[in-house]
């Protein structure tokens, strides 16, 4: 069985999943993290994560936290 990807996106609206990705390239991922923020519309409470599978570490959430 291949591994679907290091690093993996995650798309919630109203804490709820709507949508996931695993890419091998951490480049690859980030591209896609900007394309997700471009594509949440006027979803409600819409929350993204790209967290590398390999260590467990959230890499990058959006919107950020202040």
């Amino acid at each position: 069985m291949t591994s679907p990807g290091r690093y993996h996106l995650l798309l919630t609206t109203s804490g709820r999943p709507v949508q996931h990705g695993w890419w091998a390239s951490g480049e690859t991922a980030r591209r896609k993290l900007v394309g997700w923020i471009g594509a949440v519309g006027n979803m409600p409470e819409p929350q993204i994560t790209l967290t590398d599978e390999e260590t467990g570490t959230a890499l990058a959430t959006w919107p950020t936290e202040s």
